[in-house]
C-alpha cells in the first residue's frame, strides 16, 4: 500500500473535528466530549469543567455534576500515567485492565518498600493487605467517606516516612494517602461525591462496586491496551508509536503490539511514521475557521508528546518545568497564547504572535464567553508556567 501523507493543515482539521472544538462540530453534553476524547484530565478539579464548557454549547456545572455524581457515567478514575483522568463508564474496564492495574501494582510496590523501609511495619505487604480489607469493610454498605475520616477510624491508616532529610523540600509522607492511591489505581474505591465547588476537589471514597452497583468488569492487559491504542487513534490520530507510548505510560513493545492488532496502517507526517487505522484513512476536509480557550491539562494540549506541529515555539512559556500545560488559546488548530484572570476574575487574552484580525476578534468574543461564565470567580493554577506567573505579576 501506498504510505499516505497526512500534513498539518489536515492534522489540525481532524484536531477540530474530532475534539469537539469548532463550532459545527459541538458535543451534545459533558458524556459525549469525554468520549470523544476517550477521556477528560481530572487531575485539577476545574479542567474537567473548563473542558467541557469548551466542547460542549450552553454546559453548566450542573451537567457536569449529575454525570459525575447523580447518573455515574463519568468516573474519575487513577490510569494512565498516574494520573486522574474523567473516563466514560464503559471506558473504565479498558482502563483497568490496559493502564492502572500496571500504576497500582508500582504504587504498591513503592509503598511496600517505603513502609518496611520506615521501620513503621516490618512486613509491608501484609499490613497493607490488612490495612486495604479495613478500609472496604469501612465503605461497606454504601457509605462514603474521606481520607481524613478514613484515618481517623483506622490505626493502621496512620503514620508517615520522612522524605528529602536535611533539604529545604523535605518533610513527611503520610501512608494513609497512598493507601488509598493503590486500592484506587487497583479500581477497589473510587473519588466519589465531592464536597468542594466544583473548582476544589475534596472528594469522598467509597467502594466501587457501591458507587458504579458493580465492580470493574475484568479484561486481560493486552485487551485492555488494544481497546486504548483504538480509541485513542480514533480521536487523536494519526499520531506516533512516540505519542501513543507517552499517553498511555506504556512501553513501545506493547504500543507496537496493539498496532499490529488494530493493522494500523502507516501515514508520511512530514518524515516521522504515524498511524490511522483501516477504516480511517479518507482525508479530512478543511474546517471553518475556529478558537478556542482550554484549561491547564486540557486532553488536547496534553493529547501528544511530539508536539510542534500544533505548539510552535511556545512550549517554554505554557508547559512548567515538569511537563504540565497551562491554560492555552488556539486559532485555527494550533496555539497562539493563553488566557489568564485578574484579581477580579476578568478573563484576558494574551496572544504570543500577531493572527490577525478576525483571529484576534474570535479569541476576544471567547475570552468574554468565558468571562461571563466564570462569572468572577478565579481559578487558581495548580501548575504554573512561566507565562502565567508572569502575567499574575501584572495584576
Amino acid at each position: 500500500m501506498t504510505v499516505r501523507t497526512v500534513g498539518v493543515d489536515e492534522r489540525r482539521a481532524r484536531l477540530a473535528r474530532r475534539h469537539r472544538l469548532c463550532p459545527s462540530r459541538r458535543a451534545v453534553d459533558a458524556v459525549d466530549a469525554a468520549t470523544s476524547m476517550v477521556c477528560l484530565h481530572g487531575t485539577d478539579a476545574a479542567t474537567v469543567y473548563l473542558s467541557a464548557w469548551a466542547r460542549v454549547a450552553d454546559f453548566a456545572v450542573a451537567d457536569l455534576d449529575e454525570a459525575l455524581y447523580t447518573d455515574r457515567s463519568l468516573v474519575k478514575h487513577l490510569s494512565m500515567r498516574r494520573t486522574i483522568f474523567v473516563f466514560p463508564r464503559h471506558v473504565v474496564p479498558f482502563a483497568q485492565a490496559g493502564a492502572s492495574n500496571r500504576v497500582a501494582a508500582a504504587e504498591r510496590r513503592r509503598l511496600v518498600k517505603d513502609a518496611e523501609a520506615s521501620g513503621l511495619h516490618r512486613d509491608g505487604d501484609r499490613w497493607l493487605d490488612e490495612v486495604s480489607g479495613l478500609v472496604l469493610d469501612a465503605l461497606s454498605d454504601g457509605r462514603e467517606a474521606t481520607s481524613t475520616e478514613l484515618r481517623a477510624e483506622i490505626p493502621l491508616l496512620g503514620g508517615a516516612m520522612d522524605y528529602g532529610v536535611g533539604k529545604s523540600w523535605g518533610g513527611k509522607v503520610s501512608f494513609g494517602p497512598r493507601v488509598l492511591t493503590v486500592l484506587s489505581a487497583s479500581g477497589k474505591v473510587v473519588r466519589a461525591s465531592n464536597n468542594g465547588s466544583w473548582r476544589v476537589s475534596r472528594h469522598n471514597w467509597a467502594a466501587t462496586e457501591s458507587w458504579l452497583g458493580a465492580g470493574i468488569d475484568p479484561c486481560d492487559e493486552a485487551t485492555g491496551l488494544r481497546a486504548l491504542v483504538e480509541m485513542w487513534l480514533r480521536a487523536f490520530g494519526p499520531g506516533t508509536e512516540a505519542d501513543i507510548k507517552w499517553w498511555l505510560g506504556s512501553t513501545l513493545t506493547a504500543v507496537r503490539a496493539a498496532l499490529a492488532e488494530l493493522k494500523a496502517v502507516e501515514v508520511d507526517l512530514g518524515g516521522r511514521t504515524g498511524y490511522l487505522l483501516p477504516d480511517d484513512l479518507e482525508p479530512t476536509a478543511p474546517v471553518e475557521p475556529w478558537g478556542a480557550l482550554l484549561p491547564t491539562l486540557d486532553p488536547t494540549t496534553m493529547g501528544w508528546s511530539e508536539r510542534d506541529w500544533y505548539l510552535g515555539p511556545y512550549r517554554k512559556q505554557l508547559f512548567d518545568s515538569v511537563g504540565n500545560a497551562g491554560p492555552t488559546a488556539w486559532w485555527d488548530g494550533r496555539i497562539v497564547g493563553t488566557w489568564w484572570q485578574d484579581d477580579s476574575g476578568a478573563v484576558s487574552l494574551h496572544l504570543l504572535e500577531d493572527i490577525g484580525a478576525e483571529g484576534t476578534a474570535a479569541l476576544e468574543k471567547e475570552a468574554d464567553r468565558l468571562g461571563a461564565w466564570v462569572a468572577g470567580v478565579r481559578i487558581m493554577a495548580r501548575f504554573p508556567t512561566p507565562l502565567a506567573k508572569e502575567l499574575a505579576g501584572r495584576s
